[in-house]
């Protein structure tokens, strides 16, 4: 991304140069998919492609956003109510300023520039990246960061997504975004908010996270997913437990021995409750740099998600299909929510160019084009940029 364009464009359109920029990552689910709205653990680690806001405030109570990824800007009134609207990219941080106001952050009008390298509707988090950007650049406009803490920010975007655009998200993607660590994974407790970082140095094991994009859209905003968290949260009703974190896999077995829970639900009840045991033994085996098992488990999930929760599709399967016969790769995965978007790949760095051209024209042989894949480490949450 080139922050000197960005900056070039904020003058064109606002007539002056920004005061600062802030960033958010994107991000890849190394493992726990489905498992954060069951109140379970997630292991995300923030990629290296980002979403940037460029600011400067104004004299008047108007926020001004424009995109450089979107012809139409939008205009919020600081002292009007704020609902969704035209244009639909603009309901994340309009969502955004919404619940900052609520929470009494001290705000004022100012100019945004939003610019990202982040691919939409990849499953790699370009919304919440959107999200927490316009938070961050809001808050330092206003001089106001230190006075919302991260887990609130967390929140105050997570909402802003549910309520102004529809996509009933858990909070993985908000919090990676704001409190990644290079070179480390974030294991998140989804019901406590407590987290661990994992160290997850690539360079330093030799390896290589590649994130091959099938390009199809994936919309969690869409009916499959909502329809996901309601038979999650039908299965865990029949169990008696407030969440399916809180299922045991003796409660699972004998449930669906007595017929108690069968069919989908059963299926859904059971990617859970085995996505969440293969998070913790994924933070075990990455602590211990046991790649292999790491890559094992990464299999197991991927054959989960796709058998039991039917999620996966046609060109996620085929990416870890190619991938899981190439020499040097240890593991690979959908990520993210999936009927489309990403898959990733753990590989050796040695190998990991002949990988990703031998997973771009197996891809290419099997479906008559190739997939963009690109190589990313552990990066940083958000914070400045320098302009």
């Amino acid at each position: 991304m080139d922050v000197d364009q960005s900056v070039s464009q904020f003058v064109a359109a606002f007539g002056r140069p920004p005061a600062g920029a802030v960033r958010a990552p994107g991000r890849v689910n190394l493992i726990g998919e489905h498992t954060d709205y069951n109140d379970g653990f997630v292991l995300p680690v923030a990629i290296e492609r980002q979403a940037v806001a460029l600011h400067a405030s104004r004299s008047d109570a108007r926020v001004m956003f424009r995109s450089r990824q979107a012809d139409e800007p939008a205009e919020v009134a600081l002292d009007d109510e704020i609902v969704p609207g035209e244009p639909a990219w603009a309901n994340y941080p309009k969502g955004v300023v919404a619940g900052l106001r609520e929470a009494g952050a001290p705000l004022v009008g100012c100019d945004v520039l939003f610019d990202s390298d982040v691919p939409v509707g990849a499953g790699l988090s370009s919304s919440a990246a959107l999200e927490v950007a316009a938070a961050e650049a809001l808050l330092a406009a206003a001089g106001a960061r230190r006075e919302i803490a991260d887990d609130e920010l967390v929140r105050i975007c997570q909402r802003a997504e549910h309520a102004f655009a529809a996509a009933p998200c858990g909070i993985m993607d908000q919090s990676i975004a704001v409190m990644a660590r290079a070179g480390h994974a974030l294991l998140l407790d989804c019901r406590s908010g407590e987290t661990r970082y994992v160290p997850f140095d690539l360079h330093a094991a030799g390896l290589a996270l590649l994130v091959a994009d099938t390009q199809v859209a994936h919309a969690i905003a869409g009916g499959a997913y909502a329809e996901r968290r309601s038979q999650c949260a039908a299965a865990a009703s029949i169990l008696g437990v407030a969440s399916l974190r809180d299922v045991t896999d003796r409660q699972l077995a004998d449930a669906a021995a007595d017929g108690v829970l069968d069919g989908v639900a059963l299926m859904r009840a059971r990617h859970v409750v085995g996505e969440i045991a293969r998070t913790l033994h994924a933070v075990e085996a990455v602590t211990l740099r046991d790649w292999a098992l790491v890559g094992e488990l990464m299999y197991a999930s991927h054959e989960s998600l796709r058998d039991d929760y039917e999620v996966s599709c046609p060109e996620l399967d085929a990416i870890v299909e190619i991938a899981e016969g190439c020499e040097g790769v240890h593991g690979a995965r959908m990520t993210g929510g999936g009927f489309g978007g990403c898959a990733i790949i753990l590989a050796d760095a040695a190998r990991a160019d002949a990988v990703g051209e031998r997973i771009a024209s197996g891809f290419a042989e099997r479906l008559g084009r190739r997939c963009p894949i690109f190589m990313t480490g552990a990066a940083g949450g958000a914070g400045p940029v320098t302009v």
